[in-house]
């Protein structure tokens, strides 16, 4: 996959950035609960429990500002060079990985290290050395597209 990396500006990642590290602080401080976007999407899918309402209206104000802006602007240009079946394998590795790991990037990342958890920074140091060695494999040992 290779996005078009034109419509990035800094103040709209900022923006992002602050709205999330907001929505999550709100999230903890209001049901003392972690945006774990892996762990929330797992218990809204699962079987039927007490907090599955506020999961799910979570993930539905997670999914609608990004659809509604998707219809009111034009979107960046992503250019798939990985077929369908790469995709998907690579989709349930990532939630293998998020399983195994006990959450996933924005878990550990945002609040996890928000809140000084070892566990946390030693998962995204592993995140990280795992795709940094990915790239070195796949772009430069392998000779892969760059």
């Amino acid at each position: 996959m290779v996005a078009d990396p034109t419509p990035f500006t800094p103040g709209t990642a900022l923006l992002g950035g602050i709205l999330i590290g907001v929505s999550s602080t709100l999230l903890m401080a209001s049901l003392g609960r972690i945006a774990g976007i892996s762990g929330i999407v797992g218990a809204a899918l699962g079987p039927a429990g007490a907090d599955r309402q506020w999961r799910r209206a979570f993930l539905l104000g997670l999914l609608l500002p990004g659809a509604v802006l998707s219809l009111a602007s034009a979107r960046p240009a992503i250019d798939f060079t990985a077929g369908p079946m790469t995709l998907l394998i690579a989709g349930l590795l990532v939630g293998f990985g998020t399983r195994l790991g006990s959450g996933c990037t924005s878990g550990h990342g945002v609040c996890g290290l928000a809140r000084l958890s070892p566990r946390s920074l030693v998962a995204v140091l592993t995140f990280m050395a795992a795709g940094a060695l990915t790239v070195l494999v796949l772009r430069h040992l392998m000779g892969g597209a760059q």
